[in-house]
C-alpha cells in the first residue's frame, strides 16, 4: 500500500554559528544571500514559555519566515530558571548587535534587520526592541510578534478559555521561572506589555491564532502600539492554529495557516523597506 501522506521538506538549508561571546551564543541560519541584492535579516527567539525549546524547535517559524524572503538566525538563548530575566534579553541584543555587523556577509549589503518570535520568543523579541531603542543602535527596521506571551497575570478572557477550571499551566509556570523576583513584572524588558513609553518603537507585525490562548494580550498590545504611533499590521488567524504549540514542533507537514503568514510578513517585510526610488 502506497501512502498519500506529504512529507514536509524545509525550503531553505541551515548552518549554524557562533556569536563570539563568554560563553558564546549559538544561531541557526536559514536561508541565502543573493548574489546582487540584500534581503530582510531577522534574529529569531523560539518559544517555549522561557524555560524550553532550542534551535531545532524553532525550525518551524525561522523556515517559514526564510520562506518568506529573508536570512533569519535563530538563537539558542539561555533558559530560565538557571538563567532567569534579563539573561535572555541581554542575549538577544548582543546577538542583534553581532547580527548588524554581519549583515552584509550574511544578508546584503545594507539589508534590514528585525527581530521576530513566538510564543516566550514573541516577548523577548518585543523587550530586545524597547532595548535597542533605548541604546539607540542597532538600527531595527521592525519586530514580529507570533502568538507572543506578554502578561504575566495570565487573566485574560483568552487563556482562560483555554485552561478552563485549571489554577495553573506551562505559561504561568514559566514566568515564575523566569522573572526573578515581582518587581521585576514592574521592568519594560521582562514585560513589555507593561511599558510605560512605547513611542520609538519600528513598525510591528502581530499575528495570532482563534485558538491561541494569548490572543487577547497580543491584541491588547497591538493597540497600545497603534496610541503610540507606531504603525501595527497583522491580526487574527484561522481559528485552529494550534498556536502557540503548533509552532514549537516541526510538522510532518506544512501547517495549514503557513500561506497566509508568508503573505503578512511578505507584505510586512515589503511596507517596512520599501524598494529604492
Amino acid at each position: 500500500m502506497v501512502s498519500t501522506t506529504t512529507t514536509f521538506v524545509p525550503p531553505v538549508p541551515a548552518q549554524t554559528l557562533s556569536v563570539p561571546g563568554k560563553p558564546p551564543l549559538e544561531l541557526r541560519v536559514w536561508g541565502k544571500k543573493p548574489r546582487a541584492s540584500s534581503v530582510p535579516l531577522v534574529l529569531h527567539f523560539h518559544g517555549g514559555a522561557f524555560v524550553s525549546g532550542d534551535l531545532d524547535s524553532s525550525a518551524c517559524m525561522a523556515e517559514l519566515l526564510a520562506s518568506s524572503g529573508a536570512v533569519v538566525a535563530s538563537l539558542a538563548y539561555p533558559l530560565a530558571p538557571t538563567h532567569r530575566f534579563p539573561a535572555a534579553v541581554e542575549a538577544g541584543y548582543v546577538a542583534l548587535a553581532w547580527l548588524y555587523k554581519q549583515r552584509a556577509r550574511l544578508a546584503g549589503a545594507g539589508a534590514p534587520l528585525f527581530v521576530a518570535g513566538e510564543e516566550a520568543g514573541g516577548n523577548i523579541a518585543a523587550a530586545v526592541a524597547l532595548m535597542v531603542r533605548d541604546r539607540a543602535h542597532p538600527p531595527l527596521a521592525g519586530q514580529i510578534l507570533v502568538a507572543p506571551m506578554l502578561d504575566p497575570c495570565n487573566a485574560t478572557a483568552s487563556l482562560r478559555q483555554t485552561l478552563g477550571a485549571a489554577i495553573c499551566c506551562k505559561w504561568i509556570d514559566g514566568w515564575k521561572q523566569y522573572l526573578r523576583g515581582p518587581m521585576d513584572a514592574e521592568h519594560p524588558y521582562a514585560v513589555p506589555c507593561r511599558a510605560q513609553r512605547l513611542t520609538g518603537l519600528p513598525p510591528t507585525l502581530i499575528l495570532t491564532g482563534g485558538d491561541d490562548p494569548m490572543r487577547d494580550e497580543a491584541l491588547a498590545y497591538a493597540e497600545r502600539l497603534r496610541e503610540a504611533g507606531i504603525p501595527v499590521s497583522g491580526g487574527v488567524l484561522a481559528p485552529t492554529t494550534g498556536w502557540p504549540d503548533a509552532l514549537n514542533e516541526q510538522p510532518p507537514q506544512e501547517c495549514p495557516c503557513a500561506g497566509e503568514v508568508r503573505e503578512h510578513v511578505r507584505a510586512f517585510f515589503q511596507a517596512a523597506t520599501p524598494p529604492p526610488s
